[in-house]
């Protein structure tokens, strides 16, 4: 069995891995790691737009094999939240028919990050570094935002999972689900 993941983002790689080696179906399969475009902003500023990147690279990374795994990070409006704006993880997998989604658990960004994102079109890795948060440009490729606020309690790659999980519950239980 083979499974692409529309993006070579080692974190995302390696919440997939780590993932399906639990589940009999998916333990042997082999993992390759593509190199594709969501074809949406690189901070996507609703669910819909998160949905759709992770859509665009799993279905753009279906190629000679049996899944591909798309996965994005985006924002989403959420009322009563002091931003009015949370983070969530969309992992989806498509079969070459369907799209099996899943999302992770969310969690709010700093009020001047969330406010620079918007204001001045930044990529949340930006916005950190920009605000001196944090000396890496590119936390999104390390522990996450989330594992900075969290104190690495709840890592990016943690977060990814929860995504990958919950996406796979279509696959694991395909007599639930109908489309």
């Amino acid at each position: 069995m083979r499974i692409n993941i529309g993006s070579k983002n080692q974190i995302k790689v390696d919440a997939v891995k780590e993932v399906i080696k639990d589940y009999d179906f998916l333990s042997k399969a082999e993992i390759f790691p593509l190199e594709v475009s969501s074809k949406v902003h690189k901070q996507p500023k609703s669910l819909k737009e998160t949905i759709e990147g992770a859509m665009k690279r799993a279905k753009n990374a279906f190629k000679n094999c049996d899944y591909s795994f798309g996965i994005e990070s985006g924002l989403m409006k959420v009322p009563d939240t002091k931003t009015g704006y949370m983070d969530t993880t969309v992992c989806v997998i498509y079969d070459g028919k369907e799209f099996h989604i899943g999302l992770s658990s969310s969690f709010e960004y700093p009020t001047e990050v969330t406010k620079l994102v918007f204001s001045d079109g930044l990529d949340i890795d930006e916005a950190m570094h920009k605000l001196n948060l944090t000396e890496n440009k590119r936390i999104g490729r390390s522990e996450g935002v989330i594992g900075f606020l969290t104190k690495g309690r709840l890592t990016r790659k943690d977060y990814t999972k929860q995504a990958i999980t919950t996406a796979l519950i279509h696959l694991e239980n395909p007599e639930l689900f109908h489309s």
